[in-house]
């Protein structure tokens, strides 16, 4: 390939990619605040830097993962930042889930630096991301994309082009609607199943062979059977919260009609209250459970 990938962002996804592009032969550089991530992913071939500004000298294509607003910020302008590393035609791809308004303004901060921000949200989960199973939802300049896209490809399953810059984040909330909506169609199908004295596994595979199967049945259902929610998490419920509260904003700002989606908000404040922040967000079938009245070890 012979471009160098940056990666700022080491946690469920970010280091996902880091190994799945050194598995596809990417040399890559990277950068997280928390040092026992670095150091774990140094150890399999990852090259360390001191900084965000130290990954943009030493990369031709940085990927950002981050978990809020204020570390994507932080990371695209602030002390030692992407836009401090002064290298002129930069190209950083980010993959977070944010405001569209949020990306805008890195991208306005960071175009004096000569440094081309695309909005590249990936569709897919943690587990998802470790197989390279996602869909990335590219927009923004589209000759920088081009560039990026090999670098891109290397952890995902395919690279799509949306548009404009912000179709991307567009997209993904789009995508996460359905996600949303599929995770609690899914509990409240295996708590229907269980109500009614049907074996909890039997039910997922006769449903997984039907008409009514999802990806979110195929991934979270074998959590919701075992009624383990800590031991493979793929997103939790605390990013779950941020996510939706982005997209609930976005669909009243649109003014589009949503009724299931705005269904499931209270649901997923309930897994948050319960004591499931940390948790799988199929921990969503807990708390139909619970409202079910059921009780399982």
């Amino acid at each position: 390939m012979g471009q160098v990938a940056g990666i700022i962002g080491l946690g469920i996804m970010g280091s996902a990619f880091s190994r799945n592009m050194m598995k596809n032969g990417v040399q890559v550089v990277g950068y997280d605040i928390d040092d026992g991530k670095l150091s774990g992913l140094a150890k399999e071939g990852l090259t360390r830097a001191g900084s965000p500004a130290d990954v943009a000298r030493q990369a031709d294509v940085v990927v950002t993962s981050l978990p809020s607003p204020a570390a994507f910020h932080a990371v695209m302008t602030g002390e030692n930042g992407l836009a401090s590393s002064g290298k002129a035609g930069l190209v950083v791809a980010d993959t977070c889930t944010l405001t569209v308004e949020d990306k805008q303004t890195a991208f306005d901060a960071l175009a004096p630096h000569d440094v081309i921000l695309l909005d590249c949200p990936v569709s897919g989960t943690g587990a998802q991301a470790a197989n390279a199973d996602l869909a990335i939802l590219g927009s923004g300049d589209e000759a920088a994309f081009r560039k990026a896209k090999p670098i891109l490809e290397s952890f995902s399953r395919n690279a799509h082009y949306v548009g404009a810059f912000g179709n991307g984040s567009k997209t993904k909330y789009v995508a996460n609607l359905l996600v949303a909506i599929h995770n609690v169609s899914a509990a409240e199908a295996l708590v229907l199943g269980q109500k009614a004295g049907l074996d909890p596994a039997t039910l997922l595979a006769v449903l997984q062979d039907g008409a009514g199967n999802s990806r979110m049945l195929e991934m979270r259902g074998p959590m919701m059977v075992a009624n383990d929610y800590d031991s493979k998490v793929s997103a939790t419920m605390i990013t779950q919260d941020k996510d939706m509260g982005i997209i609930d904003a976005f669909i009243d700002g649109v003014g589009a009609p949503a009724p299931l989606f705005k269904a499931t908000l209270d649901l997923y404040k309930a897994a948050l209250s319960q004591g499931w922040e940390n948790s799988d967000t199929a921990s969503v079938c807990a708390v139909l459970e619970n409202m079910a009245g059921m009780e399982r070890d």
